[in-house]
């Protein structure tokens, strides 16, 4: 209805809610009366027949002494709430969109896009689920809901994407595997996520809180139940859905599969050297000297000291050489001598026992 800019009250309004409810129609009790601009005032109930319309709209006419040409009734049934539907689910394809393109071109992954968008589908079905539990009317004020929690939780997604991004820059020369930088930067970001969350948290459930229990009805309560589902499921599945989903993408590329297989043959080598060892056992194959050449079935001929072969096919006997690494005689330069010192008497020293005294 229009009047007059010092009409256009809050006491205006609830004389006008009063009034409308005390008309005994049933549709009419929950009524809602806000002021729209500086000279309107919109008076919203349930659908009512021509006839109740007319009992509304003369109650509305005797409360604020205004004619019946100020006064207009708008229908407002499935026509219009397909209207609604239809451009939310335009405006919704076209974020979509925008959010691949996006992502994609920032990251240079289309593993993320994807990741992020399953994630988004997760907030809206956990959003329009609740929603249609709760019985609350669909308004705009919804829609608008709905699209302000798609983008908080594509906020805190490429948060934790952009962490991971950072961990797995140097994964070639890294000992991590993909899934365990991708566990370790939701490990950087859980507290920040979730400190963030809970700030936001708290004014929408304020608000959530006047709308349901103050107000009773209206589109504010509509607002704040989309934004507190949104919100608290947006964060549980930047953490719990995208980057998980993110990982187990990577994880089939080829190249990841070979580092992760890499690390983990490292890891077990650190963990036990010796357990690639195999055990002697009596029928091994025994190494041959390469200094030993085999000249025949039971004889060898060797070009320096080396071990002797007997007859049959045996074992060689170990030389009494000192060959091998490391253990090479060095040449002598002449005969040895005897020592001049060998003559000598040697002392002895004798026991406690036999010692003289002093």
């Amino acid at each position: 209805m229009t009047v007059s800019q010092s009409e256009a009250s809050q006491a205006n309004a609830d004389k006008l809610s009063t009034a409308v409810a005390d008309t005994g129609i049933d549709a009419a009790k929950q009524v809602v009366v806000t002021t729209a601009g500086k000279n309107n005032i919109l008076v919203e109930t349930e659908p009512l027949t021509p006839v109740e319309s007319n009992q509304v709209s003369a109650a509305i006419q005797d409360t604020l002494g205004i004619t019946k040409a100020d006064v207009s009734v708008d229908d407002i049934g499935p026509s219009w709430g397909k209207e609604v539907a239809k451009r939310s689910l335009i405006g919704l394809a076209v974020f979509l969109v925008l959010v691949v393109i996006l992502i994609w071109a920032y990251f240079r992954q289309w593993k993320m896009s994807l990741a992020a968008i399953v994630a988004l589908i997760h907030d809206l079905v956990i959003t329009v689920g609740i929603y249609a539990l709760s019985g609350f009317e669909v308004t705009p004020a919804t829609v608008t809901g709905v699209l302000t929690i798609l983008g908080f939780s594509l906020y805190d997604t490429v948060v934790v994407f952009d962490k991971v991004r950072e961990n797995t820059k140097d994964l070639r020369t890294s000992r991590m595997t993909y899934s365990e930088a991708a566990n370790l930067a939701v490990n950087q970001t859980l507290v920040r996520s979730i400190n963030t969350s809970i700030v936001a948290l708290i004014p929408v459930a304020a608000l959530l809180y006047v709308g349901v229990v103050q107000l009773g009805s209206g589109p504010l309560k509509d607002l704040a139940l989309a934004l507190f589902v949104g919100m608290a499921a947006g964060t549980y599945s930047s953490i719990f859905i995208a980057t998980p989903m993110l990982a187990q993408l990577k994880m089939r590329e080829p190249a990841v599969q070979e580092q992760e297989k890499r690390i983990k043959t490292r890891r077990r080598h650190d963990a036990d050297r010796y357990a690639n060892v195999p055990a002697f056992t009596d029928d091994m194959p025994i190494a041959v000297d390469p200094n030993v050449a085999v000249a025949g079935a039971g004889a060898a001929v060797a070009d320096g000291p080396a071990a002797s072969v007997t007859s049959g096919g045996n074992r060689p006997q170990p030389s009494t050489e000192a060959t091998g690494r490391g253990r090479v005689v060095p040449q002598a330069r002449g005969p040895v001598a005897p020592s001049s010192a060998s003559g000598r008497v040697q002392p002895a020293r004798k026991p406690k026992s036999k010692r003289g005294k002093k």
